[in-house]
Order: C-alpha cells, then sequence, then structure tokens
C-alpha cells in the first residue's frame, strides 16, 4: 500500500488486502501469521517453513526438504490435515546482545 501511495497511485488499504485475499483465495498466495496484527502474503505456493525474525520483521523461506515432521498426532475423528504452518522465530543470540 505504501509504495502504491508513494508512486500517488490512489488505492485503499481495504482494497489492497481484499485483493491479497482474493489471491490467497484462488491458491495464488499463501498468508502466513505471524500474530493477531502482522501477516505476510508469500507467492511461493509450494510447501515449505520460513524463518521469522522478530527484530527487523524479515520473513525467509527454509525450503521443505530441510524440516522433517515426525509422530504427527491422530487427527480428531471426522477431520484430515489440510496443511502444516510452521515459523521458526528468531531473535539475536543473548550472548552476542551482551557482548555488544
Amino acid at each position: 500500500h505504501s509504495e502504491a501511495m508513494s508512486n500517488n497511485i490512489k488505492v485503499s488499504l481495504a482494497t489492497v488486502y481484499n485483493t491479497l485475499h482474493q489471491f490467497t483465495d484462488a491458491q495464488l498466495l499463501n498468508e502466513i501469521v505471524i500474530d493477531s496484527g502482522r501477516s505476510y502474503f508469500d507467492t511461493n505456493t509450494e510447501p515449505h517453513y520460513h524463518f521469522y525474525c522478530e527484530e527487523d520483521g524479515m520473513l525467509s523461506d527454509i525450503p521443505a526438504g530441510d524440516v522433517k515432521i515426525a509422530n504427527i498426532p491422530n487427527m480428531p475423528s471426522g477431520t484430515e490435515l489440510a496443511s502444516v504452518d510452521l515459523v521458526f522465530r528468531l531473535r539475536r543470540n543473548r550472548a552476542e546482545q551482551d557482548a555488544a
């Protein structure tokens, strides 16, 4: 939205989010929800996981083959697994912070 506004393109934030959600519904984007106030929209719709840096808000991909999930619990009766969303939340090492 800010990029459009800086280029003098008048568009509401609601229009941007409605469009992003339509793209997500059409499986053109994946929404990665970090918390109730922060989501990222990913153009990589193949199965993969993410690193999220809490300090700078950067989200980066982890190739799906780099993470193995074992011992998946039995699903409740009448349900099936639709997807697995996994975000590794990172912060600087405390020892490095203390040394700085």
